[in-house]
């Protein structure tokens, strides 16, 4: 267990050597995000005054997470007077149990699910599959990557690693259908398939945008109209979604919605947007019979608690961080083997999941700073990796070698004479093996050693002429 950190350390930096050097790996994600990047562009020149709604944007989701508990408060009141149900769950084990209770008195066989980080953040998938129940997603990106036996590879875009000839190729592969290169024909087989999973499934399981708290109600955006599907036709409606995800009222989705939509896919709002306020009333003629909110804490009190970090928190989960992230065009989604992946999980993955384990995410940055630069609610995302690498330092998670090295850097800057006494031999091939230790010569030309010291220069420099 003692090697667990190390072995993960070590296994990102090999998966993320062999995508950075997969040039048709490179080629799909630069292709996908040069045509998101594309419609981004476009969108922000329809803001009127973009800045000012980032300013707000920012403000808001501050100051709901100084008052976080009262919010929730508000939130579970209103949503529980329309006969809606709220469930408290720590982490994922909790969430979990409270499903497994809710789908067995049900006598569940299937769950249709919408696109949703929280459910893949606390496996569902899998747990409904010890309970013996077939977990289908709904969500075109997710069905694909679901088909392939992989986690999502972006927050928005869960197939952005795979091309048209990929996809294809799964579908013949999993469904058995003829090939073809008919991108229409691909989505119109998905659809075929899952449109019987709507209509049969028990229970529909959704993630939530918002949490609106005077009103009491789940914000839910989407473009493919799978999250309402999911939604409607089953008699049990599950939304699993963080405790952070608050805004004050209904009125603020008209900041939000286009801040998300336009900063992820350059969209003035996604095609569907839904607030869902509880279960099916009597003067209404759809909707399910239940509606149960599980509220997913699951480590992001562990940020709530520290006030440097806390900004993380305001995460609305666009991915324009990943988008714009050179380390992430580079290596890909799976290789950072989280959730969240890009800026944002570096940053929110160490607290949600162990610092130990994740602490090397926080060094996976060229801390550029473009991360920043386009979060629509101006989380400071490479100040907040500086952070946490200061904290893994604090807490004693660096590497025993590193500390070494540290140690013995330090001792001989106090202690210059040190350095004056080894020959120059040693000096030289101490920092080659520094350099070989962390990679820097593995893809460079050696450095060229200095025909003279730097005290040799100086006194050259002083010596009277």
């Amino acid at each position: 267990m003692t090697n667990a950190p190390k072995a993960k350390a070590e296994q990102f930096q090999l998966d993320a050597e062999t995508k950075a050097f997969d040039r048709e790996h490179r080629r799909k994600i630069r292709f996908n995000i040069g045509k998101y990047d594309a419609a981004v562009s476009a969108g922000l020149k329809l803001y009127d005054q973009h800045e000012l709604a980032r300013d707000r944007g920012a403000y808001l989701k501050a100051t709901v997470l100084e008052k976080l508990d009262e919010h929730l408060l508000q939130f579970e009141a209103a949503f529980t007077a329309r006969g809606g149900r709220v469930i408290w769950a720590r982490d994922a084990a909790e969430a979990l149990a409270e499903i497994g209770k809710l789908t067995a008195a049900r006598n569940t066989k299937t769950v249709v699910k919408a696109k949703s980080m929280t459910t893949e953040e606390i496996h569902l998938n899998k747990y409904l599959a010890t309970q013996g129940i077939e977990s289908v997603e709904t969500d075109l990106g997710e069905y694909i990557v679901q088909l392939n036996g992989e986690r999502p590879y972006h927050i928005v875009t869960p197939a952005m690693h795979l091309s048209k000839a990929d996809i294809a190729a799964i579908f013949v592969k999993h469904l058995g259908i003829e090939h073809t290169d008919d991108a229409q024909q691909l989505v119109l087989t998905a659809r075929h398939l899952l449109r019987n999973k709507y209509t049969s499934a028990e229970v529909g399981v959704t993630g939530g945008n918002f949490l609106i708290a005077k009103e009491g109600a789940i914000a839910v955006t989407e473009n493919e109209g799978n999250a309402r599907l999911s939604a409607t036709f089953p008699k049990l409606h599950i939304a699993i979604v963080g405790i952070e995800k608050v805004i004050p009222q209904l009125t603020d989705l008209d900041l939000f919605w286009p801040l998300l939509s336009t900063s992820g896919t350059g969209q003035q709002v996604t095609v569907y947007n839904t607030v869902y306020f509880g279960p099916r009333q009597a003067s209404e003629a759809d909707g399910p019979e239940e509606m149960v909110v599980i509220l997913l804490d699951n480590g992001r009190t562990n940020l709530l608690a520290q006030p440097d970090k806390r900004a993380a928190l305001r995460c609305i989960r666009c991915g324009a961080c990943l988008n714009v992230c050179p380390v992430y065009k580079n290596i890909g989604g799976h290789t950072y083997e989280t959730t969240y992946s890009g800026p944002i999980g570096s940053v929110i993955s160490p607290h949600l999941s162990g610092l130990p384990e994740h602490k090397h995410l926080s060094y996976a940055s060229s801390l550029c700073g473009a991360c920043t630069t386009v979060c629509p609610v101006r989380i400071p995302l490479h100040n907040l990796l500086l952070l946490n690498r200061k904290q893994s330092v604090e807490e004693g998670h660096a590497p025993t070698e590193e500390k070494i090295a540290i140690g013995l850097w330090k001792w001989s800057m106090q202690h210059r004479w040190a350095l004056d006494v080894l020959p120059a031999r040693v000096k030289d091939w101490s920092l080659g093996r520094l350099l070989g230790q962390v990679g820097w010569s593995k893809r460079r030309a050696a450095l060229a050693i200095a025909p003279q010291s730097f005290r040799e220069l100086w006194k050259a420099r002083q010596a009277p002429r």
